[in-house]
């Protein structure tokens, strides 16, 4: 069963309903889900999928060819490759000046690197035999780098011909729990939480087992296919992963600050800043600063955008003795459990976010947020550092929303929300506050009973997954 992505799919259906040849670039991560998403979008309909390999030319030539035959003449077992790419693409212009057709090159860059000349041959066939058709060119890749600098940047040959480019994101957690319909609304937080909401991890959930039994047999068995995916991942997609990788472990394990990073890993800023700015473009670090001016922008935090990576580094290699000695009970046991809601904490907060974003394009919102993200630093009331998890501002109409977020086992208490108002007068400016709270385990009586005076929505983790979207 396919889930999600309708946007994207809906997308690719109005530019397959043009009569004019349409060129939509996708690329993400790996494991995101973008060939079975082009899989879901062809079907039924007349497509050439040729997925490159990592091998050379010759190799590549042969697999297209076979993409070709097999769409042209199924029936048949084998026919000879064609002589050059050339040859292969006046074949697909033949086709596509019959028919309606789609011609997708997934994994373009193992194409790219094995024929040099591949990007330049597709733009002389797109200026002058593909663009009089209406045909569908698709271009996939994994390699986040390749696809934004060698076919969407502007030193590529193929620069300024694409007509979409779509991004793909891990999937949010209403998506995510859809993998897992019968599993508690906690238990369906966490399984987001592990997998960062990659289809690919998701898919790999047993809903046979329990949250614990999952978590083992994916992270803490030695043949666990979680158990070294992100150095598998980095490997991929980095030369020398060895500092990449010790950056990841030690923004996992609390340093969020370059000074702090630079300590853990004993790299010199110069260094650092250029591999953070690589796990950046790749999607596995992000850099965030305080929302509104009220901070200082220049105390930037550095945290993961990538919920798996998170898990892995906070779990796995302080416990690998464990788990190849077999006590993997024993680690989710005595390490794991006692702390997935102090792991989940900023996951929870990244949840809420989504929460608000839909309801914001709902219009479900005392007022429609412009900006929205977190706040910290100094107040000078109170001569102290402090943070807000949400901050969402209306500047045009001085308004401002603040919230707070508590993945806890215990009910919200009166004081987080006392706090909460205490720290939003940092923001004189705005006029009218309203504030939200975000309790996994729900609100004390008191809370409940006041909140309505203070414009204070309450929302729980049931409100958070049954809301309408």
């Amino acid at each position: 069963m396919f889930i999600g992505r309708d946007y994207e799919l809906n997308e690719l259906q109005k530019l397959y309903q043009k009569t004019s040849f349409q060129f939509p670039v996708i690329y993400g991560r790996r494991r995101v889900g973008k060939s079975k998403l082009i899989q879901e979008f062809i079907k039924g309909k007349t497509a050439i999928f040729f997925t490159a390999i990592e091998s050379n030319s010759q190799r590549n030539l042969e697999l297209l060819s076979t993409s070709i035959w097999n769409t042209l003449l199924p029936a048949m077992s084998s026919l000879p490759p064609f002589p050059s790419y050339e040859n292969a693409f006046e074949k697909i212009v033949d086709i596509a000046q019959k028919q309606k057709l789609i011609f997708v090159i997934d994994e373009y860059p193992y194409l790219a690197s094995a024929e040099r000349s591949i990007s330049s041959v597709l733009q002389s066939y797109i200026d002058n035999f593909f663009s009089k058709t209406d045909m569908m060119l698709i271009l996939c890749g994994s390699s986040m780098s390749f696809m934004e600098n060698q076919v969407l940047g502007y030193q590529s040959p193929l620069y300024g011909r694409r007509t979409a480019q779509f991004k793909i994101f891990p999937l949010d957690y209403w998506e995510s729990s859809k993998f897992v319909p019968h599993y508690t609304n906690e238990e369906k937080s966490i399984v987001y939480g592990i997998t960062g909401g990659v289809p690919k991890y998701l898919e790999l959930i047993d809903e046979s087992l329990t949250l614990k039994e999952n978590i083992i047999e994916l992270f803490l068995k030695p043949n666990g296919y979680l158990y070294e995916e992100p150095y598998n991942l980095l490997k991929q997609e980095l030369r020398e992963p060895a500092n990449y990788n010790a950056i990841i472990e030690a923004i996992a394990t609390g340093a969020s600050r370059l000074n702090e990073i630079s300590t853990k890993t004993h790299m010199d800023t110069a260094n650092l800043s250029a591999c953070l700015k690589i796990l950046i473009s790749l999607g596995i670090v992000k850099k965030e600063s305080a929302i509104t001016e009220e901070s200082n922008r220049k105390k930037t935090l550095y945290s993961l955008s990538d919920h798996m990576f998170c898990f892995w580094y906070r779990y796995i290699p302080s416990h690998l003795f464990m788990i190849e000695t077999g006590d993997a009970e024993v680690v989710y046991d005595n390490r794991i459990k006692s702390t997935i809601s102090n792991f989940m904490g900023s996951i929870f907060e990244d949840m809420c976010k989504q929460y608000l974003y839909k309801q914001n394009l709902q219009n479900r919102l005392p007022f429609k947020l412009y900006q929205l993200g977190r706040w910290w630093g100094n107040n000078s009331a109170l001569h102290r550092e402090m943070e807000i998890d949400i901050v969402g501002i209306n500047d045009d109409q001085k308004k401002a929303l603040f919230g707070e977020c508590k993945f806890r086992n215990e009910l919200l208490e009166k004081k987080v929300m006392e706090d909460l108002i205490e720290h939003s007068t940092v923001f004189s400016r705005y006029t009218d506050k309203y504030y939200i709270l975000f309790s996994k385990s729900g609100f004390c009586e008191k809370v409940r009973e006041t909140a309505p005076e203070y414009n204070c929505i309450l929302v729980t983790l049931e409100d958070m997954f049954g809301c309408s979207h």
